[in-house]
């Protein structure tokens, strides 16, 4: 499992993401704006969509927030537009970065993770400079010790999950993006609370980092997230789970 989906599961543990639920809010009614402007307001047809509100229930959205975004999307309201970009470049250690991100204004988007990347050892790189390193796949996370192995195994697997992978304090589940919701489905029916669950592009070599480095690059990732335009960030390192605890002491 990569240090990105590492560092995301002890935050989770740790209750670190809750003083942020305006930056989720945020980051979830952008999705529904842009789901349902691309595939329409109705989830049972837009699985995007039902992906997303998904998400927004999880995150205990009002109903009505969650309505109002997809109006705004399908253009039943009025709204701001945004524009999906997806920029690639390296953190330190030469580590690869995928940063998803949904503006109004890509002049200053772009302008503002360069200098972010700059700042903490890192730069910008060209279009496929590093997405070629990754694998658009679902991902469930399970920590380890709310959940029993063979339960998790046969649901996942007959599920049609591609794989079910150990990594420190979680279990991995891999699908292909076209069953994610059915294995994610399968596993909550377990009555299990999911550390995360997502489509995300999964990379297929990890790169060690350590000490400063590492430290460099949490920072540089807490960074880039907490920017308000940017939606997901994925990584292909490879840190020890006590450098993480360390930088969210």
């Amino acid at each position: 499992m990569s240090g990105h989906s590492k560092w995301h599961t002890i935050k989770h543990k740790k209750g670190a993401t809750d003083a942020k639920r305006g930056k989720v809010f945020t980051r979830i009614i952008k999705e529904l704006t842009v789901a349902a402007r691309h595939g329409g307001g109705d989830p049972s047809m837009n699985p995007r969509l039902r992906t997303v509100v998904a998400d927004a229930k999880a995150s205990n959205m009002p109903r009505e927030n969650i309505e109002r975004a997809i109006r705004r999307g399908t253009g039943e309201e009025p709204g701001v537009m945004y524009e999906e970009l997806i920029y690639e470049g390296y953190g330190p250690g030469g580590v690869a970065l995928m940063i998803e991100s949904l503006t109004d204004n890509k002049n200053r988007t772009v302008g503002e993770i360069r200098h972010m990347l700059g700042k903490h050892n890192g730069n910008l790189g060209a279009e496929n400079s590093v997405a070629w390193m990754f694998h658009r796949k679902g991902q469930v996370l399970v920590e380890k010790d709310k959940i029993d192995e063979e339960k998790l195994l046969t649901a996942a697997l007959e599920a049609g999950a591609e794989d079910v992978s150990e990594s420190g304090a979680v279990w991995e589940v891999i699908t292909a993006p076209e069953t994610f919701e059915v294995v994610r489905d399968a596993i909550k029916s377990l009555g299990v609370e999911l550390a995360s669950a997502e489509v995300a592009m999964v990379p297929q070599n990890l790169v060690k980092v350590e000490g400063r480095e590492a430290q460099q690059l949490l920072k540089l990732m807490e960074a880039i997230e907490d920017h308000d335009d940017v939606q997901h960030l994925w990584a292909n390192c490879d840190i020890d789970e006590k450098e993480i605890e360390a930088s969210l002491a």
